[in-house]
């Protein structure tokens, strides 16, 4: 069943019937249909009328808020890739590229009907769709090409034109090029854009001066051009997100430490005092000075943040218990959710945050890949200790690791292959990159067969995952700087490269993280384990596998369940007691 939790305001009669208007701890949300209850759900996005559920299958199911009639079944015919909601609006972006959408503002003619809008730009080479977003009555499109459109309403200037000479349209209307990110609210009227070089752009409605374009622009409520916000904390953007009345967003340091900074209305800001702030300014707070900020989510007037120390941390409106802090007491500066138990040992990063208007969902997203393409794919996304960087075609930089590339790519030529891959993405859109990359980690050619075929010439698309990992452990090269980090046991020292420990291990992963003076490279291991039972998770660790020559005994069974909380294994509890049982079984027989 998918573990999901809701709490806030309740407008869903069809799944709360006997619940308070106001649900203020988080509470399991459950489908009422059976069916939908066993689907895996991808993501949600919730609006002013109404939340729409993706599911892992490409399909989508709507709630209307306030009305008891069943969900439907949005039918599109193409597999889903992304949903998003807007006041009055909600926008569709499937696999193609395309993108369908309905709304007032959208099809006045028939504002409850699908169509679609990315067949609509005037240029045909530019339909393919690699984001979409929907604003309070606007949506906003990236297109492979990395160009920015908007449709829909203008009546603040958040298409970047003149509100009076252009109050709406029902055709997109290029905004800007060279963009590698958009980023907006649902219940906003504004849209911020993020070129390749992290400059960032702004326009629309600026109510409390939620742009952070400085004091001296405080008092323009309209920004009807795309303007440059000059005074951005430095580091890399990962995000921006937007309540009615301010903005926050996540930067990442070298470190690579994450921090937050907002700006804005400042009861919803996270600082606790009662002046608006002008420009963007970082919260602290000892709940996640030393945690990495995964994601947060921001409502109409509150905001959720995760964390990778499992923290569930919030501030702002409270009215309806969206803080799920039990209580509907706002909260000025950032205060700890307490949370029922949750799969948390499967890995706190497949779980998300879903804040809308005064509501909010944390649900998981289960893996679709094995247990260690998974991990790779996490670890490139992450950009965790990344050492190698690639330019795409618009200038955008993709950072990468070298020791995955090294034993991915065909061995013999290596450097040459990491040319030629250099030149392969320097042709290639930001989405069409990453895809490339996904693959190479995770040798998974569905996630795009044509782009496969362009590069599996390069890697060794006939090796298996565990079968370059379990070159990585035996270290074929003998280049032991490789292994940059030892765990120490009384017998003998353990030498790791320190990317494998943080895709496998949360125990690890967070002490790289964390922000201390500590640059050691060698650390002490505590956990008790037999050396028999610690080699066993050596090799676990690198290759999902067991060695055919270990014999299994109860001692190491209990010993392995002791060692995989000990050491936060990501995803891999089931199916090494699986195979550590069907061993045991088959050498008792």
């Amino acid at each position: 069943m998918n573990d999901c939790l809701f709490f806030g305001r309740n407008q869903y009669p069809k799944l709360f019937e006997n619940k308070p208007n106001e649900i203020k701890k988080p509470i399991q949300f459950k489908f009422e249909n059976e069916n939908e209850n066993k689907k895996q759900i991808k993501q949600i996005s919730s609006g002013y009328f109404a939340t729409i559920f993706l599911f892992k299958n490409g399909k989508a199911i709507e709630y209307l808020d306030d009305s008891k009639q069943n969900p439907e079944e949005i039918q599109i015919e193409e597999n889903i890739q992304k949903v998003t909601v807007g006041d009055r609006n909600e926008a569709i972006l499937t696999k193609e590229g395309n993108v369908f959408a309905k709304g007032k503002d959208i099809n006045p003619k028939n504002p409850n009907q699908f169509i679609n809008i990315s067949s609509l730009i005037e240029d045909k080479n530019d339909r393919i769709i690699e984001d979409v977003i929907c604003s309070a009555f606007s949506i906003y499109l990236l297109t492979s090409n990395q160009n920015a459109y908007g449709i829909g309403s203008n009546n603040y200037g958040q298409l970047g034109l003149d509100s009076e000479t252009l109050p709406k349209t029902e055709k997109p209307i290029l905004m800007m090029k060279n963009v590698s990110k958009i980023f907006s609210g649902n219940t906003s009227h504004h849209i911020f854009l993020l070129n390749s070089n992290q400059e960032l752009f702004v326009c629309g409605f600026n109510y409390h001066s939620r742009f952070g374009l400085g004091e001296s622009r405080k008092e323009e409520t309209k920004i009807q051009k795309l303007t440059k916000i000059q005074n951005i904390p430095k580091g890399k953007i990962i995000d921006i997100q937007s309540g009615f009345s301010f903005s926050i967003m996540l930067i990442e340091d070298e470190n690579p430490k994450r921090k937050l900074y907002s700006c804005g209305r400042s009861y919803y800001t996270g600082f606790g005092k009662t002046e608006d702030t002008y420009e963007f300014t970082e919260i602290k707070s000892s709940l996640f000075e030393n945690d990495y900020i995964l994601e947060f989510s921001c409502g109409n007037a509150h905001t959720l943040i995760l964390t990778s120390n499992s923290k569930l941390i919030g501030f702002g409106y409270n009215r309806y218990g969206q803080l799920g802090t039990g209580d509907t007491k706002d909260q000025l500066i950032p205060i700890q959710i307490e949370l029922p138990k949750l799969r948390f040992n499967e890995d706190i990063s497949n779980y998300h945050l879903s804040c809308k208007n005064e509501r909010s969902f944390l649900y998981y997203s289960s893996p679709s890949f094995s247990n260690l393409e998974e991990d790779l794919i996490k670890l490139f996304r992450r950009k965790e200790f990344c050492n190698i960087s690639f330019k795409t075609k618009n200038g955008e930089i993709i950072e990468a690791h070298k020791l995955i590339l090294k034993y991915r790519l065909n061995q013999n030529q290596n450097q040459n292959e990491i040319e030629k891959l250099k030149e392969i993405i320097s042709k290639k859109s930001i989405k069409e990159s990453n895809q490339i990359f996904e693959m190479i980690y995770s040798n998974n050619s569905i996630i795009n067969p044509k782009l496969y075929s362009e590069i599996k010439e390069i890697i060794n698309s006939n090796k298996k995952i565990e079968e370059t990992m379990k070159r990585i452990y035996l270290n074929e090269n003998e280049n032991e700087d490789e292994k940059d980090f030892i765990i120490e046991r009384k017998e003998k020292q353990y030498k790791f490269p320190k990317l494998i420990l943080i895709m496998r291990s949360e125990l690890y992963r967070g002490m790289f993280l964390s922000v201390t003076n500590d640059t050691s490279n060698k650390v002490t291991d505590y956990s008790e384990l037999s050396n028999k039972s610690f080699q066993i998770f050596e090799y676990w660790i690198y290759s999902n596998q067991i060695k055919d020559e270990i014999q299994i005994t109860k001692e190491i069974i209990e010993e392995i369940q002791i060692g995989i909380d000990y050491f936060q294994l990501n995803q891999t509890n089931p199916n090494l007691f699986d195979l550590l049982i069907n061993k045991f079984n088959n050498q008792n027989q």
